[in-house]
């Protein structure tokens, strides 16, 4: 039996149009994460996928439902404490990398350790063995703009992984990329599984990265059906 990292219980979660329509984006959704797996989220666009992806990581709150990380459902915590806990458990990965433009790559990934209290030693220490991971050895020193799209993606993978996190989310990493180095950020992501054990839970839309999960889910009219 896989061990299950997160469990989501009837997920409910609309919005409000400028006209005050409302609308019903995700009905009930219930699904488990499975832990040092690649999970990925696909559905048309406009299905709810990121909207989900963001309830799971606790970056925003359903109207009703539980979010289980081990038995703690993440919705009980207050906004400071889920913010803590965001900190310490979850990494994010998002079609644009949103590093900080005047720090360099090193910089970027320290930043979310010393946001956690690690010193500046020990934080240093842990971003060059990051960037090295993932293949930056030779870019520490680089500000956003003087690296190529592929590479500033290698940063913000680096940088979710800065705290340890228990499971990374990335929202379409590689929609913004061409298909070269949609391939290395592809193979960056099995390698993290296979040699950390991270867990990964993916939206996409592109096949290639869909090809690689363990498990996939399709969201169609509001729900959420595990299609292997």
């Amino acid at each position: 039996m896989n061990e299950i990292i997160l469990k989501a219980e009837s997920i409910y979660k609309s919005f409000q149009t400028t006209k005050k329509v409302t609308l019903d984006v995700l009905k009930g959704i219930a699904l488990e994460i499975e832990k040092e797996k690649i999970t990925v989220i696909v559905g048309a666009s406009g299905a709810g996928k990121s909207t989900l992806l963001h309830l799971l990581g606790g970056l925003d709150r359903p109207d009703s439902g539980e979010v289980f990380y081990d038995a703690d459902d993440i919705f009980k915590l207050s906004e400071d404490r889920l913010a803590k806990f965001r900190n310490k458990n979850v990494g994010f990965v998002f079609q644009f990398h949103h590093l900080l433009p005047e720090f360099t790559a090193l910089e970027n990934v320290m930043i979310p350790q010393m946001i956690n209290g690690t010193s500046l030693p020990q934080a240093k220490s842990k971003s060059e063995e990051l960037l090295k991971t993932v293949g930056l050895t030779e870019r520490l020193d680089h500000k956003p703009a003087e690296l190529s799209g592929g590479e500033q993606q290698r940063v913000a993978v680096a940088r979710a992984l800065a705290n340890d996190p228990k499971i990374i989310f990335a929202d379409e990493p590689t929609g913004n990329l061409d298909s070269v180095n949609s391939e290395e950020i592809h193979k960056l992501i099995l390698d993290l599984k296979i040699n950390l054990g991270v867990t990964f839970v993916i939206v996409t839309h592109n096949q290639n990265l869909v090809n690689l999960a363990d498990q996939i889910y399709e969201i169609k009219d509001g729900k959420i059906a595990l299609k292997r």
